[in-house]
C-alpha cells in the first residue's frame, strides 16, 4: 500500500506520527504521507516538525515516510500563497482538502488548489469536467478516497477524471489506525467507485509513479 494522506496528532489525527508509521509498517505499506491539516495560523509550526520526525523515521525503518501538509479550509484566495509558503518551508507533498460533499467548504477551492499547483485535490467532491480538464493540465492528482463521507463522491470523481484525463490517487485520509487499509483493500474502493480492474490497477501505478518523484524529492531534501 501506498497512502499519501494521513494525519497524526500535530492536527487531529489520534497517533503521534511514529506510531503511525509502525502501525502502516505492519499492515505493508510501502510509504505513507504525513499530511497534517495546516492554515496560516499553523504552517510553519507544522512543515518543520512533520519534517524532522519524517528524516529521522526514514533512517530506522522501511516504509517511506513523506512529510506533507494538507491545506485545509482556508479562503480560496489565499490557497496559492499556501501553498507556495508549504514548500518554501520544506513539505516536499502538498495536499489541498477539497470540496467534499460533507464539510462546508468555501465554493472555489478546488479551482485555487488546482491553479496553484498542489499535488493533490483531496476528496474534490462534486468537481466540475472544466476543473478536472485544468487538474489534467496542471499535473494535479484527483483522490479517491476511503474516508467515510468524503468518499460518497468517488464514483463521479472517477467518471469524471476518465472523461478528463485528470490523473486519480488513492489514499486513506486516516486519523485513527482502523483507517488505514491493505492494497487489496484500496483496489476494491476503486472497483467500487466504477473503475474496472484494469483501471483501477492504474491508478495504484499511478501512486507507484507519485512515490518515485517523492522518493527523488527526498534525496535533494
Amino acid at each position: 500500500m501506498i497512502d499519501f494522506h494521513t494525519h497524526t496528532l500535530f492536527s487531529d489525527g489520534v497517533l503521534n506520527p511514529s506510531e503511525l508509521v509502525r502501525r502502516a509498517n505492519v499492515i505493508g505499506y510501502r510509504a505513507i504521507g504525513l499530511a497534517d491539516h495546516v492554515d496560516a495560523s499553523s504552517l510553519d509550526l507544522v512543515v518543520p516538525r512533520i519534517i524532522k520526525v519524517a528524516k529521522e523515521l526514514n533512517r530506522f525503518q522501511e516504509t517511506v515516510v513523506i512529510p506533507g501538509v494538507e491545506i485545509t479550509h482556508a479562503p480560496p484566495a489565499q490557497i496559492g500563497y499556501l501553498v507556495e509558503e508549504a514548500r518554501r518551508l520544506g513539505a516536499l507533498l502538498v495536499i489541498v482538502h477539497g470540496e467534499s460533499p460533507v464539510e462546508p467548504v468555501a465554493p472555489g477551492t478546488n479551482l485555487a488548489g488546482i491553479e496553484a499547483g498542489a499535488d493533490i485535490l483531496a476528496h474534490p467532491g462534486f468537481i466540475t469536467p472544466e476543473e478536472a480538464r485544468l487538474a489534467a493540465r496542471k499535473g494535479v492528482y484527483l483522490e479517491i478516497t476511503s474516508r467515510h463521507g468524503h468518499s460518497l463522491t468517488n464514483g463521479h470523481v472517477a467518471r469524471i477524471a476518465l472523461e478528463s484525463g485528470a490523473g486519480l490517487v488513492i489514499d486513506t485520509d486516516t486519523h485513527t489506525p482502523d483507517n488505514l487499509i491493505t492494497r487489496d483493500g484500496a483496489f476494491r474502493i476503486l472497483v467500487g467507485a466504477g473503475l474496472d480492474d484494469d483501471q483501477a490497477l492504474s491508478v495504484m501505478t499511478t501512486n507507484e509513479h507519485l512515490l518515485r518523484i517523492f522518493q527523488e524529492r527526498l534525496s535533494h531534501a
